[in-house]
């Protein structure tokens, strides 16, 4: 798992007062299971991402945005003011579209899984009237 997503989380919950505790409770999880989230050994924070949003008042795209160094690249792979070396800027490029298509492919699983509990709350109505 990509970690800084895991550090992008603790900061949110750090800064909003919460414990790993108190926010594992909000999730229905166990302590130790949201603290991998943190640490970035587990990718299970997916199945968590809207109630993680929900309970520390961010947006999604806050916790999935890019490393701080790969937002402010030139994305034509230019040369830049900084003195970077070309290959500094193609691989920072590169981690940058990464990433873009990282979070584009996990939007779109979870919009596949809320599409698909809609789907099963409506079967499980069904088959409770019948």
């Amino acid at each position: 798992m990509n970690t800084s997503i895991g550090k992008r989380i603790r900061s949110y919950r750090e800064e909003r007062g919460f414990s790993q505790e108190e926010l594992a409770e909000k999730l229905h999880i166990s302590r130790s299971t949201y603290q991998r989230i943190e640490n970035g050994e587990t990718n299970s924070w997916i199945n968590h991402i809207e109630n993680i949003c929900t309970s520390l008042n961010v947006e999604l795209d806050d916790i999935l945005k890019p490393e701080e160094g790969y937002t402010q690249i030139n994305r034509n792979n230019e040369q830049t003011n900084d003195n970077n070396a070309s290959g500094m800027i193609q691989n920072q490029t590169n981690h940058y579209h990464s990433s873009d298509k990282l979070t584009e492919s996990l939007l779109d699983q979870i919009t596949f899984f809320k599409e698909e509990n809609q789907r099963l709350k409506k079967e499980i109505e069904q088959l409770k009237n019948i």
